[in-house]
């Protein structure tokens, strides 16, 4: 088996790991993490599922290609200009919203229904506001975090962070957890409480 053999790429992929490179985006999720997530979503119907860090829209591609006609996910970054380039690529889809919010001041705003799946990509919900994610998730739930792996590029102080935000992860009782030594380090949890 080769993992890395790709047979079902969303079409508008390449486009935006073109506009990557051109703007000098450096923390494209890889396509690892997007068959995961687009197969993950695929599995639900009428799902209601959230993305921490829309990014330039890289994992954004394969979650909208497993949506299916009925499911809605909202996508959100504080990066202006980011969001409008992810906006760009999407189009007039009715099931996507994509917003330019802080995600700390959104997770603690956020009064809607819990979601289906939340994959958690940036600071806000990963590392911040982690309980007030967490209890947003439904019973039956997935909760996904990637980059958990040592990274070239992270800071001086990150891996003690995320040492312990595994640590937390792993005590939470009201969650299934898995840790996955495969693409950059994911960790995939159910809700089962």
């Amino acid at each position: 088996m080769n993992q890395a053999h790709f047979t079902d790429i969303p079409s508008v992929y390449s486009r935006i790991l073109d506009k990557s490179k051109e703007i000098g985006f450096t923390m494209p999720s890889d396509l690892f993490i997007g068959s995961l997530l687009k197969t993950l979503i695929s599995s639900r119907q009428k799902a209601n599922v959230l993305e921490l860090g829309t990014g330039i829209g890289l994992s954004l591609a394969w979650m909208v290609d497993g949506l299916d006609k009925d499911s809605v996910l909202t996508s959100i970054d504080n990066d202006p200009e980011l969001t409008k380039i992810a906006n760009g690529f999407f189009g007039e889809d009715p099931r996507l919203s994509i917003l330019c919010e802080d995600g700390e001041n959104w997770i603690n705003n956020y009064s809607g229904p819990q979601f289906d799946l939340i994959f958690a990509d940036a600071w806000p919900g990963k590392y911040s506001q982690i309980d007030e994610i967490l209890s947003l998730v439904k019973v039956g739930g997935l909760y996904i975090v990637d980059d958990m792996n040592f990274q070239e590029n992270w800071p001086i102080g990150h891996a003690e962070k995320a040492e312990n935000l595994i640590k937390y992860l792993e005590k939470r009782e009201d969650f299934n957890l898995t840790k996955m030594n495969w693409s950059t380090g994911v960790i995939l949890m159910t809700k089962i409480k």
